[in-house]
């Protein structure tokens, strides 16, 4: 009978026993795992090539990394192409949001939503999306997800009405959900130490920065010359041909099991996945609606306070379920007393954090203070994907050589320096290329090089049957601090700015921000933020990667 990848996956690895044998003459590896549950002894087998890095043929290999960078190209270029909109909807700007506002008669005080419904489900649901992968199958969660981001993107267009088009905005952040850890996943598992998965995770990387260049393109061109409702159908086109090439590449291991298939629906802790993801939508969602009705209104406290209270029951929950029984935890959390998991997630929330926020205030600064246009803004953002992408190419070959705390102190350095170039006081009419052009390139150079250094990480320290939920885990956490650092920071350009303004200023309409003093202060104030933030990430990894030496093989 056969068996998909999550099926072994889902073993418990104290249970199983593991002998191998070379074959000299067909240069295979026969892999038997002996397992004992419940009294019964099954027999697993598998072969794979083990005298080459590569997991299969060079071409499959390409073909497989190409695919799952697919998923990061995809889901990152349905975020690029309302990046800007985001950024704007809070100014009442226009790229896309106000074309889908006006067709469906949505407020511009609502229009964040389009962005908000598909990040919250995205950043609650990796870590249940992580476990479920490990269990049913990599593959299959994979494709499936895939698949649903098709269906949901072909749809959403034709949502009649507001409420219809947030929802199906929020699905398609579901099916994103699921692609993300699994992709991580599949690499995980897929690649053994060495050169090949020192390459598989860069160029996995690479999708964020080329979607990030194609998000925009798109978003720019298609608010210039047509329907906001092409980006959908162009989205559903990709995505499905990410699930076709999944059918086809993705490879299914050939496992022998002499014995019935258990109910692995008994491995999934579905009340930690409950509170996880009820905690986590809580969170985002008062992040992302305390600076919109205000951080004084009663509920938003109320609301972070009882998702923090929630973590900390899925906290003890896990523990128990870890410590006092046989059942398997949705995420071992003993994992964060290692001291190297711990700081890298908090390098992850922290270098996020400053990341996004210097994207979505270097368009505040563009089009909001200078006046530039869609496309004009769009084209000063193209160096963040064309040098992100040359930065992985040269990742790729420095990550089995240099130790990962310089990697980790170069991404932070580089991202922390990006944001003091718009924080420090530069005349407003100084060239782009003299503070705007150097900033684009560095923050790229310092997130195409921590990305993947974490990733591999993330790959090392923790065992087979839980690389999916690690890439969920180091996801999640960036997304946290995304919500975490945009709602700090637009709370303090806020602040500045309203200080700053004049009480005529302060009834005027949108374009008062443009060449308005009090505007780029604020602006500047939330660069300082984003500074520090990077700074900090700088100093945890300086300090708790001391000494770490180079995580990726030759």
């Amino acid at each position: 009978m056969q068996l998909d990848a999550g099926d072994l996956n889902a073993i418990d690895p104290d249970n199983v026993k593991r002998t191998e044998k070379h074959e000299s003459a067909t240069n295979l590896e026969s892999l038997e795992v002996d397992i004992e549950e419940d009294g019964e002894r099954h027999v697993v087998q598998r072969t794979t090539s083990s005298g080459s890095n590569l997991p299969m043929s060079k071409a499959r290999t390409i073909a497989l990394v190409a695919t799952l960078t697919g998923a990061a190209f995809l889901n990152v270029g349905i975020a690029s192409i309302f990046l800007h909109s985001q950024a704007l909807s809070v100014q009442s700007a226009v790229i896309v949001l106000p074309s889908i506002g006006k067709d469906l008669s949505i407020p511009s005080a609502r229009q964040q939503w389009i962005v908000s419904s598909y990040t919250l489900t995205f950043g609650c649901f990796l870590l249940l999306w992580g476990r479920l992968a490990d269990v049913y199958g990599k593959r299959l969660i994979f494709i499936w997800g895939s698949a649903w981001v098709t269906v949901v993107a072909v749809a959403t267009p034709f949502a009649p009405t507001e409420i219809g088009f947030d929802i199906l905005r929020g699905l398609q952040g579901l099916g994103a959900a699921a692609n993300v850890p699994t992709a991580i996943g599949i690499l995980g598992v897929t690649f053994p130490p060495g050169k090949a998965k020192n390459y598989a995770f860069s160029f996995y990387s690479a999708g964020a920065p080329m979607g990030s260049v194609f998000g925009n393109l798109l978003g720019g061109v298609v608010s210039q010359y047509a329907s906001w409702k092409w980006i959908f159908w162009i989205l559903a086109i990709m995505a499905a041909a990410v699930t076709a090439a999944g059918l086809m590449i993705i490879p299914v291991p050939h496992i022998r099991v002499d014995v019935s298939a258990k109910d692995l629906s008994s491995k999934i802790d579905w009340i930690g996945g409950t509170l996880i993801t009820i905690s986590l939508l809580a969170l985002m969602f008062a992040l992302t609606e305390g600076n919109v009705v205000g951080w004084k209104t009663p509920w938003v406290p109320v609301l972070i306070v009882i998702s923090i209270l929630l973590i900390a029951v899925f906290v003890i929950w896990q523990l128990y379920l870890e410590k006092r029984t046989t059942r398997s935890p949705l995420m071992k959390v003993t994992i964060f007393k290692n001291l190297k998991v711990s700081a890298a997630n908090v390098v992850m929330l922290l270098f996020f954090a400053s990341f996004n926020n210097f994207l979505v205030f270097a368009t505040y600064f563009f089009q909001d203070y200078q006046g530039l246009s869609a496309i004009q803004t769009t084209l000063r953002f193209i160096p963040t994907g064309v040098v992100g992408l040359c930065t992985i190419f040269v990742t790729s070959q420095i990550l089995a050589r240099v130790s990962v705390n310089y990697m980790l102190i170069f991404g932070t350095s580089c991202v922390a320096i990006s944001s003091l170039l718009f924080a420090i006081p530069i005349p407003p009419s100084t060239t782009y290329w003299a503070f705007g052009f150097p900033a684009m390139c560095l923050s790229v150079f310092g997130a195409d090089t921590l990305y993947p250094s974490l990733m591999l990480l993330i790959s090392h320290f923790l065992p087979r049957e839980d690389q999916a939920l690690g890439g969920a885990l180091i996801n999640a956490v960036g997304q946290i601090g995304r919500s975490l650092g945009l709602a700090i920071g637009t709370a303090i350009q806020v602040a500045v700015q309203e200080r700053r303004q004049s009480a005529a200023e302060l009834t005027s309409d949108h374009a008062s921000s443009r060449g308005s003093d009090a505007f780029l202060r604020g602006i500047r104030a939330a660069s300082w933020l984003d500074f520090v933030m990077a700074l900090t990430g700088v100093a945890v990894a300086g300090v708790a990667f001391r000494g770490a030496g180079i995580v990726a093989k030759h």
